[in-house]
């Protein structure tokens, strides 16, 4: 018997202690009207009774080593639970199961989170399809977010930034690319190393930087994935302050030169970042931590005197 082919899309969750959001997240990737993907379940060390459930509903346990195991039946969407001890990143999570997976692409839920039906069958249009113009088609792609928080709609009326093509300066200022609504090439996603897997959070902020150095962003201007905010155990809800994290983000990649090879991304960067350390030590002067607020002064004066450098 011939193996199975590989699916063209390997559909990626990443959770911990959600048994009962998991398998709703779950449920709306199985839901696509697109069938051409395997699904994968990262579990970082859950405690809850995630693992059983998941194995009643026939996800298969990949072993320790490369690659996952063949899809035990036919036809159907292989279903794979990745096992890891606690980490409590999810960037470290997420990559482990786009190291395992065998699609062409890659999308990304959060187990939080969940997709509109069709989610999947209009991104892979755009993937697959070329510009007007001829041109190659896109290898990043994502979609308008409905936010709900406790169940109910958050407006996004403010959101007025750039959300197609070059997206590297609004990269800068804050995610722009929710997780959830990402599906990018693999190949992309692996040569560009990945989620960093030491932060707890804004490590996609720093990931789609790196990407839209280089890389357009495709985008779909509906609402094909439902953002679930409000939970006690979110990160966004345990940290309130994401700044301080993208500041050290950027200042690791500047620092580091990662901007080396496009010199035209190098002074935004330089600039948005002494923004950001400005705007934080204000924050800092106006809470009484003054030992905090020089610190984020001084370096926000070093990188405006690298920018007319």
């Amino acid at each position: 018997m011939n193996p199975a082919p590989p699916p063209l899309v390997s559909v990626i969750i990443p959770t911990y202690n959600r048994a009962a959001l998991l398998l709703e997240a779950v449920d709306s990737v199985l839901a696509q009207s697109f069938r051409d993907f395997e699904l994968i379940v990262v579990d970082d060390g859950s405690t809850d009774d995630s693992l059983s459930r998941l194995a009643a509903r026939g996800f298969a346990v990949a072993c320790p080593g490369p690659g996952l195991p063949d899809p035990d039946r036919e036809g159907g969407v292989p279903l794979f639970l990745l096992p890891l001890e606690r980490r409590g990143t999810p960037g470290r999570a997420r990559n482990r199961g786009a190291e395992r997976a065998r699609g062409r692409f890659l999308a990304f839920l959060d187990s939080d989170d969940l997709w509109h039906p069709d989610k999947l069958a209009l991104q892979l249009r755009l993937l697959m399809s070329r510009g007007p113009d001829g041109a190659d088609p896109p290898r990043l792609t994502h979609t308008r977010e409905l936010w709900l928080r406790n169940g109910r709609e958050v407006s996004q009326a403010r959101q007025r930034h750039r959300r197609e093509g070059d997206l590297f300066a609004e990269s800068l200022v804050k995610c722009v690319i929710g997780p959830s609504t990402a599906v990018l090439d693999r190949e992309l996603f692996l040569r560009a190393g990945g989620f960093r897997e030491d932060m707890e959070i804004a490590e996609d902020y720093e990931l789609w930087v790196r990407l839209t150095t280089t890389e357009k962003a495709a985008y779909l201007d509906r609402p094909l994935t439902v953002k679930r905010a409000g939970s006690g155990d979110q990160l966004s809800e345990k940290h309130r302050q994401i700044e301080i994290f993208r500041i050290h983000a950027l200042r690791d990649l500047v620092d580091r030169g990662f901007f080396a090879s496009r010199p035209e991304r190098a002074a935004p960067a330089r600039e948005e970042l002494a923004r950001k350390c400005a705007i934080y030590a204000a924050g800092c002067r106006k809470r009484g931590r003054a030992a905090e607020a020089a610190a984020y002064e001084n370096l926000a004066a070093f990188y405006r005197r690298r920018i007319s450098a």
